[in-house]
């Protein structure tokens, strides 16, 4: 009896921490780090507030881990097969689609850019954006390291402020829902920067 209610204790930890992660993102996405509340958060959950504090420790603890879970989600998403130009350009479009599907993790970064001092887990992501910078490299063809982390800075920085200034992208386009372009765009110009 107390190893199947031990089991159904460990079920029930990581189905409530999931919760508090997806309204978390949910959360901080909507309203920044300044602007979120843990009480909504927590009823989002359907889990007491006391409950976000001892999976996370605190509102900044559950902020790194929405933020680093939504980017090991990208990271881990996006297919690299082939070399040159061209898979630098899919692997671009790939981002793009990954940030479409997802615009939250665009919306956490650059909420964490605009209210906090530091970046959150900077050992962990700084090592997943190497690793990252190592694999366009070698998909690149041998560009340096450091010609590869300019590209894949650039390719993730346009991907994610189309997410957060879409009427700035209204505006230029006059198209409300110019995904494919914009797509089709930053294919081309990671082809560009590979070939340059």
């Amino acid at each position: 009896m107390v190893g199947i209610y031990t089991v159904r204790m460990a079920w029930d930890t990581a189905r409530t921490r999931r919760l508090l992660l997806d309204a978390a993102i949910d959360e901080f996405s909507a309203y920044g780090f300044a602007g979120a509340r843990i009480e909504r958060i927590s009823a989002g959950a359907g889990v007491n507030r006391e409950r976000a504090y001892s999976y996370f420790g605190s509102k900044r603890g559950l902020f790194e881990a929405a933020l680093t879970e939504r980017l090991l989600r990208a990271f881990d998403s996006v297919p690299v097969d082939g070399t040159g130009p061209e898979a630098v350009g899919r692997l671009a479009g790939a981002y793009f689609d990954a940030s479409v599907a997802d615009p939250s993790l665009a919306r956490l970064v650059y909420w964490e850019a605009l209210e906090l001092d530091e970046p959150v887990d900077p050992v962990h992501r700084a090592y997943r954006a190497g690793a990252a910078t190592e694999r366009l490299a070698t998909v690149a063809g041998g560009m340096s390291p450091d010609a590869a982390a300019q590209l894949f800075l650039t390719i993730v920085t346009l991907c994610h402020s189309w997410m957060v200034a879409t009427n700035l992208g209204r505006i230029v386009t006059g198209d409300p829902d110019a995904h494919a372009r914009r797509r089709a765009a930053i294919v081309q110009l990671a082809e560009t920067l590979t070939r340059a």
